[in-house]
């Protein structure tokens, strides 16, 4: 209660403050009813959690600041914010496990979904001494929603069973077991030998109510083993009475009462904005984003979020996570267009989220990055490292400015003195992520906690 209470002067000094300058209202909107449901006694009767894959501080800066620095995110409407540690551990026989300081989405996902660190490419499973070595199951936060009876939902731009996903609804020793057709590393866990299948099938079989995102293809390969041998993860899907959509005419048509699958794209979903490539140096000419290129026929992260809510409203109530998936893909190419493009479009849905989470104050919102990563923003004079890993790119915000961004975390090889023509794929970092939150039981991400930390406050504990 000690520490509750001096949380409530800090907020409370900060409050002051921020209305003394005529800030906060603009920014946050009416905080003391906030305030009132973040301590409401009793735990949150819906969750929805946002993780926006790679987005880290500057991340979320680099879109803050392209759209136009007195533009306000949706994101900044949360009242509570924290910062998360994320570091992994490194394989071993047994415990003493020892820290792997720039992890992967797999360990990342598997400490906030189960509470519990693991090795990188581990999707909610225990270390162990290799990563071809299974581990044991770690029970996660969807899997202990469905316990308690409340609905559940899965949202994503990536492919749905890529490795944030993937940690809600499935235990595997390497997150690139995808489908039945990807599970040469994963021999053990197959269907064929007697196991729970790859991810795809492990998805069906949780029977999760909403299950929304890319990654077509893998549920098109055939299943190896078990009753639907032969057939495809969409077949089997169909049988278990899961609806089955592949577009966003599809998606608008999907009725309450029945479990549905959507699959928008083969692979990961398509970007929302393209722009200039980044090059070596001091970049290109500063040019705008393109925005607007998702095709029409796949929904947006703001409709499939929309939309599963509406799906799972019920008296008992639900848990969904929603990804923002491309923001580190976009980061490890060095796409600034995308990168950016799919950080606005993450917050888009973080915005569909509170608003619904203002009318339905017994919801808690959470929203964080799994880990940091590598994009820069640097004064639009500096100084080129002339190096391979030096690259960057000149962008024209709202304001009429150039806002410049570098990417330098390659990693080691070559010379360090020999041109390259393409990027080569950047690294993640190991800084702390931010952590915002909204509803009952916010002001458990204050101060510097652990990814860890978060399994128990999406139970509400």
């Amino acid at each position: 209660m000690a520490a509750f209470a001096a949380a409530s002067v800090i907020a409370a000094a900060g409050m002051a403050s921020a209305a003394a300058s005529g800030a906060f209202t603009t920014a946050r909107g009416n905080d003391t009813a906030a305030e009132a449901a973040a301590r409401q006694p009793r735990g949150p009767k819906n969750v929805i959690f946002f993780l926006g894959d790679g987005m880290g501080t500057q991340e979320i800066t680099a879109a803050r600041y392209y759209q136009g620095v007195q533009n306000k995110l949706n994101v900044d409407r949360a009242h509570y914010t924290g910062f998360d540690t994320t570091w992994s551990v490194k394989p071993a026989a047994k415990p003493p496990y020892k820290p792997d300081y720039d992890p992967d989405s797999a360990s990342t996902g598997s400490s906030w979904a189960t509470g519990k660190k693991t090795i990188d490419e581990r999707i909610s499973q225990g270390p162990s001494s290799a990563d071809n070595v299974p581990g044991t199951n770690y029970q996660t936060v969807l899997e202990l929603a469905q316990k308690r009876g409340l609905k559940v939902g899965n949202v994503s731009t990536a492919e749905i069973t890529d490795a944030t996903p993937a940690v809600l609804a499935s235990h595997i020793s390497l997150r690139g077991c995808q489908g039945p057709a990807d599970m040469a590393a994963c021999p053990q866990e197959s269907k064929a030998a007697g196991g729970p299948g790859s991810i795809a099938e492990q998805e069906v079989d949780h029977k999760v109510d909403v299950l929304l995102g890319g990654g077509r293809a893998r549920f098109e390969q055939k299943i190896t083993g078990g009753p639907y041998a032969g057939k495809t993860v969409v077949d089997q899907a169909k049988a278990k009475g899961i609806q089955y959509v592949t577009d966003a005419a599809g998606l608008k048509s999907v009725k309450d009462g029945k479990p549905v699958l959507g699959l928008f794209n083969s692979s990961n979903m398509s970007l929302e904005w393209s722009g200039p490539a980044a090059s070596l140096g001091k970049g290109n000419t500063a040019q705008s984003c393109l925005e607007n290129q998702r095709p029409s026929n796949e929904p947006s992260l703001s409709d499939m979020t929309s939309k599963a809510i509406s799906l799972l409203e019920n008296k008992k109530g639900f848990f969904l996570q929603v990804e923002g998936a491309s923001i580190d893909k976009q980061d490890h190419a060095t796409n600034a267009c995308g990168q950016i493009g799919e950080t606005v479009n993450f917050d888009k849905a973080i915005g569909v989220a509170l608003n619904y989470q203002r009318t339905h104050p017994d919801t808690l919102v959470v929203v964080t990055a799994d880990h940091a990563h590598t994009s820069q923003i640097v004064g639009e004079d500096a100084s080129g490292s002339g190096l391979p890993t030096g690259w960057s790119t000149n962008l024209t915000t709202k304001d009429g400015q150039t806002l410049t961004l570098t990417y330098g975390t390659a990693g080691f090889g070559g010379d360090g003195k020999a041109p390259v023509a393409t990027p080569p794929s950047q690294q993640h970092t190991g800084a702390v992520v931010p952590v915002w939150a909204n509803g009952p039981g916010a002001e458990a991400v204050l101060g510097t906690n652990d990814h860890t930390h978060l399994f128990d406050v999406l139970q509400g504990k």
